[in-house]
């Protein structure tokens, strides 16, 4: 059991304060990762696992130092709380995602009561926790890409126009066809663009990648003097390397053994399937398409309720602004950033970008019949 390295002063009550809040907030995260650990098999289920043990020895060193059980103990912080209830109800990537962002916050750089053991677990476990969380943001990086740029063009592009539009002194009918004309145009517009850029990516990925052409005829080639060592220095190999490959493949060749080689025009990467991390162009143009229309509608509701003039354009923006909140955040959580600093980064475009066109509205200030 770990107990501090050095002599210390009589601990106060505030010091015993501090260590079963300590206490309490590492037996919750400890919670969460056996949680998450539950909906998980295989290697990550057991890195979650061994995380859960180790927030578990810093639990047992502020126990002794308590000299047991308090009798009384603080509730968690909210933010631990918060991930101990997404875990057990979802166990996605945002849990992840806020847990590699609690960890990056260690109270004990400056605790004089944590040992340089507990010290570097966190360190570690921020680490770890990043790890694993990137292998979900890899799986959402194509798909979630295109539904958080669709969400934030509709909104933006949209407020823009009707306020553009209103500030002209048009009617209220006008605004709202404005508006759903937009929706409809930008809605279809992302959505075609958006596969024809997924598409155009996996199809040039596909003319790049190597192929099987040379596995069939592998067992004709010179065992000394051949090619296919070319093409593993094409694929990055040294020279020396590719040489003693293509010997190993040519003779597996030679022994009747070519089904059983690794791919001799294969060269493996580390980088994961390039094609899963761009996504597929179906889904990716299906969820722009619906993210960019539910975006541009909210705008568009106050007119759809009846509301016209500064009420409705007051109103617009509120629901854009707590949307745009909403999304930046949320962005904010899964690339493990500050959520309401990238909260106010969106808000602070998008209205910059209405302000323009409301701008240039009053500017003309016509009246559209």
């Amino acid at each position: 059991m770990n107990t501090p390295e050095t002599a210390h002063a009589e601990p106060t009550a505030a010091d015993r304060r501090r260590w079963a809040r300590y206490l309490v907030e590492e037996r919750a995260e400890a919670h969460v990762y056996q949680q998450l650990a539950q909906r998980r098999e295989g290697e990550e289920r057991e890195i979650l696992l061994e995380l859960a043990a180790a927030e578990g020895r810093h639990e047992a060193h502020w126990l002794a130092l308590l000299g047991g059980e308090p009798a009384r103990l603080p509730r968690p912080g909210l933010r631990t709380r918060t991930l101990g209830w997404m875990a057990g109800r979802f166990g996605s990537i945002f849990v992840l995602a806020l847990a590699q962002s609690a960890e990056a916050r260690s109270p004990y750089d400056a605790e004089v009561y944590a040992t340089p053991a507990m010290r570097a677990d966190e360190k570690v476990h921020f680490e770890v926790v990043r790890g694993l969380a990137a292998r979900g943001r890899r799986q959402l990086s194509g798909s979630f890409r295109a539904a958080v740029f669709g969400a934030n063009d509709g909104l933006v592009s949209n407020l823009a126009l009707v306020l553009g539009i209103g500030a002209t002194g048009a009617s209220s009918g006008l605004v709202l066809f404005s508006g759903f004309a937009g929706l409809l145009a930008g809605a279809l517009s992302m959505g075609a663009g958006e596969f024809v850029s997924v598409r155009s990516q996996r199809e040039l990925l596909e003319a790049t990648e190597e192929n099987g052409h040379g596995d069939a005829t592998a067992s004709d080639l010179d065992l000394d003097e051949n090619e296919l060592a070319l093409v593993y220095r094409a694929r990055g190999m040294d020279a020396d390397e590719s040489l003693q490959r293509a010997r190993r493949v040519v003779g597996a060749a030679k022994a009747g053994l070519a089904q059983r080689a690794t791919g001799p025009l294969r060269v493996p990467t580390d980088g994961g399937d390039e094609h899963e991390i761009i996504g597929n162009a179906w889904p990716a143009a299906i969820s722009s398409f619906l993210l960019f229309a539910s975006g541009a509608i909210v705008p568009v509701l106050p007119w759809i309720f009846g509301m016209q003039g500064l009420p409705a354009v007051l109103v617009a923006l509120a629901l854009v602004g707590i949307a745009l909140l909403g999304t930046g955040a949320t962005v904010g959580v899964l690339s493990g950033g500050p959520p309401l600093r990238r909260g106010l980064r969106q808000l602070a475009i998008g209205f910059g970008a209405a302000a323009v066109t409301y701008a240039l509205g009053l500017l003309f200030n016509v009246s559209v019949g």
